[in-house]
């Protein structure tokens, strides 16, 4: 593993452990060179997904976009980190096992917001707000009257 510092090549692992629920394994690592000191992550990738977007355009799937999208819709928000690695982790596994390596966006979205719904009512409402591109406070009104069992939508 290149040490992020200085380039070197030649890294020592010091410790390795179990993280996020045992589906990756944490490694505290130095480097002799610099004196640098890092942590990597090793997970397990079942396939290489691609995303197909609404315009047609195809990406790789990248777990950091999903995570950093995740995390700010639960910015703020009583949920602990460990909660929340779990839940990106079974996000990506549940993509991975899909059997399909395209995945559309609109697959990981409502995936993700079905997700958030069971977590954490702000965080879902927050990643609906950018995922379905709402435009006024009308749009948050509708949207969030239909969470409320019982409720009609405002005329």
């Amino acid at each position: 593993m290149r040490c992020p510092f200085c380039g070197n090549v030649d890294t020592q692992v010091k410790d390795s452990r179990p993280a996020e629920d045992h589906v990756a394994i944490r490694r505290r690592r130095f480097c002799p060179s610099c004196g640098g000191r890092f942590t990597t992550y090793e997970r397990v990738q079942l396939r290489d997904l691609v995303v197909i977007k609404s315009n047609g355009r195809r990406e790789d799937f990248d777990r950091d976009k999903l995570e950093r999208s995740v995390r700010i819709a639960l910015q703020k928000r009583p949920v602990e980190p460990d909660r929340i690695d779990q839940m990106i982790s079974g996000i990506v596994r549940r993509l991975e096992s899909m059997g399909e390596t395209d995945i559309k966006s609109t697959t990981i979205g409502e995936i993700v917001m079905e997700t958030l719904a069971r977590i954490d009512t702000v965080a879902y409402v927050r990643f609906a707000s950018v995922y379905k591109n709402f435009q006024a406070a009308d749009d948050f009104d509708k949207f969030v009257s239909e969470l409320r069992p019982g409720e009609s939508a405002p005329e």
